[in-house]
């Protein structure tokens, strides 16, 4: 079964009417979504209860890891320990995945997270910290898939469980990895769709990067190339395709109503 959703619910103004339906209103056109807030800060309880009483009980959220646990800031801004940022993270989100409503929460290491030994250790920290709870891994780094690691990451991440998330994006010189089409735990594969705007990505002459980098329309003929990536993962019960780019049209072509024949 192929799943598609986008990355959060509030910017996509095609599928929403109401503003303060905006979560409704998508869970109506879409079956999961990729949770961005919660890089940003641990939501509250409150927050997270709301959105588990939105949405329908088939509803999947696939939250993204508080940036503090993927190394993108110190602990030491508000925690004591990583311990304790582990611990405050996991009660906000058990309510969530007591509900069966998490398919998966992603961790996406930043470019400075390279392919060394205390990088490797830190996976393993991050496993135990999250005990048998799901979890995606997205580098940003190209060590973790040359020509001599590629296959040890494969290996690694199958043995401790983890979701390879297969991503496109642009293959810029310091933020990208290549797209390695593998399934590293079942019954699950996971699909990132980044866009294709390599200015956006390179960052170089870019006023606002996290606006500009994901604005980009998926070409007919790319989607035809999207379709055969997906299909060399067919023998995954279930796929998550999440479209991380910020355009009207593709909003549009992917709605139920209006789906693209070339993924599903």
């Amino acid at each position: 079964m192929i799943t598609i959703g986008l990355t959060g619910w509030s910017d996509h103004a095609s599928i929403q009417r109401t503003r303060d339906r905006r979560l409704e209103e998508y869970a109506s056109h879409f079956p999961v979504v990729e949770l961005d807030t919660s890089f940003y800060a641990i939501p509250s309880e409150k927050n997270i209860s709301q959105w588990i009483e939105k949405t329908p009980a088939v509803f999947q959220f696939i939250p993204k890891a508080y940036s503090v646990l993927t190394l993108h800031k110190d602990f030491k801004e508000n925690f004591s320990t990583m311990d304790e940022a582990f611990s405050a993270y996991k009660q906000a989100f058990r309510p969530m995945v007591e509900a069966d409503k998490v398919t998966s929460f992603l961790f996406q290491f930043p470019p400075t997270f390279d392919c060394v030994k205390k990088h490797v250790n830190y996976l393993r920290y991050v496993r135990k910290q999250m005990g048998d709870w799901p979890i995606s891994i997205e580098f940003r780094n190209q060590s973790w898939f040359s020509d001599t690691t590629t296959e040890n990451t494969l290996q690694f991440l199958r043995e401790y469980a983890f979701t390879h998330v297969v991503v496109d994006q642009p293959q810029t010189p310091n933020n990208s990895v290549p797209k390695i089409v593998e399934t590293t735990h079942q019954p699950f594969s996971f699909v990132r769709l980044h866009g294709r705007n390599y200015e956006g990505w390179l960052g170089e002459n870019v006023t606002d990067w996290r606006a500009e980098r994901t604005l980009y329309n998926y070409s007919e003929e790319e989607l035809l190339e999207l379709k055969e990536l997906v299909l060399e993962l067919k023998n995954s019960l279930i796929m998550y395709v999440l479209f991380l780019i910020t355009t009207l049209a593709v909003t549009l072509r992917l709605t139920p109503n209006n789906y693209s024949p070339y993924l599903v």
